[in-house]
């Protein structure tokens, strides 16, 4: 469909994962989720790769993939939450495709991840109040990366990929 990639950012929660499914099966693109790639690779959780080695060695990982993707086209690429606090990660992001910030309020996020394990960035912080915390200490680095944003709240997943794809047309 593209002769580039599409690279899903944003906050935990935001859909991303979700878009990604349904981009793939849509308009029959590859599909990598990045943090997935990364705990196969690493045979551990990203749990475990933040408390045995570290965030900084969790960032380099990324970067790598990142790297190695941009030789793919027609992938949706589904980024971490945090890929974008990298500023190399952005400029990689960037030479992979079309960078898509999907964003959605705290309380739709909180709804979405408060039964999730497997987040360590929210450990001993899944509420609103933290969960918009972080999101503002993040969105100038999401929006800066980003070539379009689309909003998930009160949405259906087709509707969103729907818009996603309207909006990237508009931009050729």
């Amino acid at each position: 469909m593209f002769d580039y990639n599409i690279v899903l950012i944003g906050f935990m929660g935001a859909g991303k994962s979700t878009v990604a499914d349904c981009l793939s099966a849509r308009y029959a693109m590859e599909t990598v989720e990045m943090d997935q790639v990364i705990e196969e690779r690493q045979a551990m959780s990203i749990r475990d790769i933040f408390a045995v080695h570290g965030e900084e060695y969790f960032r380099d990982l990324e970067t790598q993939l990142l790297i190695e993707l941009k030789d793919q086209k027609n992938t949706v690429i589904s980024c971490g939450g945090g890929a974008v606090l990298r500023e190399r990660n952005v400029d990689e992001m960037k030479k992979n495709g079309r960078v898509v910030l999907l964003t959605a309020s705290p309380k739709t996020v909180y709804e979405r991840v408060k039964d999730s394990s497997g987040r360590p960035v929210l450990k001993g912080r899944k509420n609103v109040k933290d969960i918009e915390e972080l999101m503002e200490q993040r969105r100038e680095k999401y929006e800066a990366a980003a070539d379009i944003v689309v909003n998930t709240d009160n949405k259906t997943i087709p509707a969103v990929c729907e818009e996603l794809i309207q909006r990237l047309r508009e931009m050729e």
